[in-house]
């Protein structure tokens, strides 16, 4: 992973390249400003001024860079960021205006996932200078955690498992001198037990665990953040085919999440008394998998009929809510990649989102929009619990009509939250199946800049 702090510098008259901004509709006024020789150095380009353009220009003995953007006066985290992508190796300073938001692109633009693999020519950093020197530690933190997010689902399971799940959150609670509590074995069984019976089949180095962060002022308001850890996902017993088990290594995306919101609440010391909790499982396949037609208990007490066992996310998570719960929180967040229904509906950047009230919706909504980080608010609607009914339980996990299942596995979590509790859910893919300028392929933070906005605006 890139070190993002070199690449954001507090601009001080240091020598730097130009960078101009300019749109397809003032390119050609703005043209009108060039040397004859500089036109025709960017109309062999073929630069028009067209979204995502770069071009060079010649200037005396040096040259300097042009860019097309949508508008100038108004950018965006992405505007920028192709520029940071095909630039050579220096330090570049925007001419006639400051980056603003575009500061978090063109870090996330210089991300590459290189621990199996090194790049044949590694490029050097690109530096990008600003006068505003107070956006520079937010612009690194924010993109400092998108990328952890990133790098943690793009590392295979193998190498990402419970326990590597467990350390990344040990080095989280050290960093910021938080408490971290882990419980494993006959004490997981007894007190998370559909955590353990999701993944119990696992080989002994990846066994189940739920880990449980705690941090900050106990007088101040409880956020809890709940991510979904599950390491890979066969699918158990109702196994996968080969096809829809190759991107399971991010099937702990939710846990990413956490892990990296978490990281931003200490880091920017919120006056909120945080509890992170991270059921870590794999949901694997072997003589004691749990099955089609077990009815688990919960930590709830509630009980569950498996009418699946690929609909285990929804059972690890709900453990951990339950427990979120028994704090009284002011609010509870999770994180889950948890239905294709999702996907299907809303395709692979929009995360959807459920929530509880109106009021804590629109604020994730509106602070999702103003931070180039949409999320999508679909419903949690009363009639479709009926969907979830068992004849031989309290609940099934898995309804078998087909029909809205991001919704139904919605109301499924919303079973172990604590009455009266405000609760937000994310149901979100964590995987971008294309680049994108600034957004690499492959793990991706969504819905992560519009929570931590919002928490910002809620207890900051």
């Amino acid at each position: 992973m890139s070190k993002t702090p070199e690449l954001i510098q507090p601009d001080r008259g240091q020598a730097a390249t130009a960078i101009h901004l300019v749109d397809k509709a003032g390119f050609a006024d703005w043209a009108k400003t060039l040397t004859k020789g500089q036109r025709a150095a960017l109309e062999a380009q073929k630069f028009d001024g067209s979204g995502y353009q770069v071009g060079i220009v010649p200037d005396g003995d040096g040259w300097f860079a042009v860019g097309g953007v949508a508008n100038p006066d108004e950018l965006s985290s992405w505007c920028m960021a192709k520029l940071a992508e095909a630039l050579p190796e220096g330090t570049y300073r925007r001419e006639g205006g400051e980056p603003g938001p575009a500061l978090f692109g063109w870090q996330t633009a210089q991300y590459r996932f290189a621990r199996y693999k090194d790049d044949d020519k590694p490029a050097g950093p690109r530096v990008l200078l600003t006068k505003d020197a107070k956006a520079i530690e937010p612009a690194v933190a924010e993109a400092q955690a998108a990328m952890k997010v990133a790098t943690l689902v793009n590392t295979p399971a193998e190498d990402m498992g419970p326990a590597a799940l467990e350390a990344e959150a040990e080095a989280l609670a050290k960093a910021h001198k938080a408490k971290l509590s882990v419980t494993k074995g006959e004490a997981l069984e007894r007190e998370y037990p559909m955590v353990h019976a999701v993944g119990r089949a696992a080989a002994r180095e990846h066994a189940p665990r739920l880990i449980h962060l705690t941090w900050g002022d106990e007088k101040h308001p409880v956020l809890a953040i709940v991510g979904k850890g599950v390491c890979f996902d066969s699918g158990g017993l109702d196994v996968k085919p080969a096809a829809g088990m190759l991107l399971m290594k991010k099937d702990m995306g939710g846990a990413a999440h956490a892990l990296a919101l978490a990281g931003l609440v200490m880091g920017a010391g919120l006056k909120v008394r945080l509890h992170l909790l991270i059921p870590a499982v794999e949901n694997a396949i072997a003589g004691n998998a749990f099955r089609p037609g077990d009815v688990l208990k919960s930590r709830k007490g509630l009980t569950v009929e498996i009418g699946n066992t690929d609909a285990e996310g929804r059972l690890v998570l709900a453990d951990a809510l339950t427990r979120a719960s028994e704090e009284k929180p002011d609010l509870i967040l999770d994180f889950a990649t948890l239905t294709g229904a999702a996907r299907v509906a809303l395709g692979p950047d929009l995360p959807a989102l459920m929530a509880r009230t109106d009021e804590t919706a629109q604020a994730l909504l509106d602070a999702g929009k103003a931070n180039d980080d949409e999320v999508w608010r679909l419903p949690l609607p009363e009639s479709y619990r009926e969907y979830l009914k068992s004849d031989i339980a309290g609940i099934n996990n898995s309804h078998t009509n087909g029909f809205a299942g991001a919704s139904v596995a919605g109301l499924f979590l919303d079973k172990f939250v604590g009455d009266g509790i405000d609760w937000a859910h994310f149901d979100t893919f964590a995987w971008r199946p294309a680049a994108k300028p600034g957004r690499p392929k492959g793990g991706a933070a969504l819905g992560l800049r519009a929570t931590w906005h919002m928490l910002r605006s809620r207890y900051g």
